[in-house]
């Protein structure tokens, strides 16, 4: 893993755990304020609990008197009911009225009564949500007083999670946009730097053809194997530097045979490698699909080379066409003898900066893959297992349908 990958998931990982002590502060937080206001609104109800038994109970109550144990009681707001120890309502407070009190079914009282299904309903959320406030009486025995908590502690709870999702929100948006931004800034710098990088390799790449056809004249060398050779080399210099000057642009794409394409660059790229690496290609000879030349064999020179560095002593590279007419595709296996990936790193080898050699930026398959996607195709590990080797899919488009093979 390179220094910039590595600091760049530091950063990562500090800036999750620097929001998520923040999102537990503000739990904690919560859960203390909660804790605070369901005491708070407990002592309350006792209070109200306390002054309703006074004055159901407590007979010749002073009037001074009664009227502010009256305040008191009223002063409470949340929802409560007390019942006897048989669990049968003796007083309520704070309820639907509309439920409280019903109509007699029986039309020669006028007396109302109370709906007993939606009272069974809030006892038993009451009793759901807090322990009951227990009065000893004397002369009525235990009253159990029970409550709702009010609407603004049932808010409370929920604030921190909708608190933390906004949080979250902007902090995926925001990062978003200035990832955007920083990659923008990046590519320019790239592209300034590789279209600057072709513009420099010119003039020198111009004078070694220069050279060359002078030492192929001065010393009668037209057909000269070592020459001719060099004289490649060259070119394909050439076609690098094209390439750079490419970066940034749309590339054009034109119909080719893929098998014909593969083998031309498997013939140079052979001959550049060590005797004890074999090359095979085999598949359909005539698959054609929409391609840039020169950014097709950057991708199959990235891959080849890859495959040569899995490969430690002696092995096989083997690259299969094959053409998927019911899905209208080509696919391109390339696979060698090497020392195969890990499946844990089936996706990080895409990652830019991702590399497990000593010497290297770790860029060569992010391009690859960013060069195929230029293709409208595709690229992925088929498989891999480790000490055995690995086989790279590639995915590009057909240039004939199903529906033109079967007429």
């Amino acid at each position: 893993m390179t220094p910039y990958l590595y600091n760049k998931q530091k950063w990562k990982i500090i800036l999750l755990l620097f929001a998520m002590t923040i999102g537990i502060a503000s739990l904690l937080y919560t859960n203390y304020l909660v804790k605070s206001l369901s005491a708070s609104e407990r002592t309350k109800a006792q209070v109200w609990a306390l002054s309703t038994s006074s004055i159901m109970t407590v007979p010749d109550m002073d009037d001074q008197f009664i009227s502010f144990v009256y305040q008191v009681r009223d002063s409470l707001t949340l929802p409560a009911i007390i019942t006897d120890e048989n669990q049968n309502i003796i007083f309520w407070r704070d309820l639907d009225s509309t439920k409280t009190n019903i109509k007699p079914t029986d039309i020669t009282t006028s007396s109302l009564e109370y709906d007993p299904q939606y009272f069974k309903k809030e006892l038993d959320a009451m009793q759901k949500q807090h322990q009951p406030i227990i009065l000893n009486l004397e002369s009525e025995g235990k009253w159990y007083v029970y409550y709702h908590e009010s609407d603004a502690l049932r808010q409370l709870r929920v604030f921190p999670y909708i608190q933390l999702a906004l949080i979250a929100l902007f902090l995926i948006i925001a990062y978003t946009i200035f990832n955007s931004i920083r990659k923008s800034e990046q590519n320019l710098v790239w592209v300034g730097m590789a279209k600057e990088a072709a513009h420099q390799l010119g003039t020198p790449i111009s004078s070694l053809m220069g050279w060359i056809e002078l030492i192929k004249f001065k010393f009668e060398a037209e057909d000269d194997d070592t020459i001719n050779e060099m004289e490649r080399d060259v070119q394909r210099l050439e076609i690098v530097a094209d390439r750079f000057s490419k970066i940034g642009s749309i590339p054009s794409l034109t119909n080719h045979n893929i098998y014909k394409v593969l083998q031309d660059y498997i013939n140079y790229f052979k001959i550049r490698t060590s005797d004890r690496i074999s090359f095979e290609i085999a598949g359909d000879q005539d698959a054609e699909a929409m391609i840039n030349v020169q950014l097709f064999d950057w991708i199959i020179e990235n891959l080849l080379k890859n495959a040569v560095n899995a490969i430690e002593s002696e092995g096989v590279i083997t690259v299969t066409v094959q053409e998927n007419l019911p899905k209208e595709e080509i696919i391109i296996d390339i696979a060698d003898t090497g020392k195969g990936i890990a499946r844990s790193n089936f996706e990080k080898i895409f990652q830019p900066g991702y590399t497990t050699r000593k010497r290297g930026w770790g860029l060569g398959l992010s391009l690859t893959k960013r060069m195929i996607e230029y293709h409208q195709g595709s690229i992925a590990v088929k498989e891999s297992e480790l000490g055995k080797g690995t086989i790279f899919r590639i995915t590009l488009k057909s240039n004939i349908s199903y529906e033109e093979v079967k007429q």
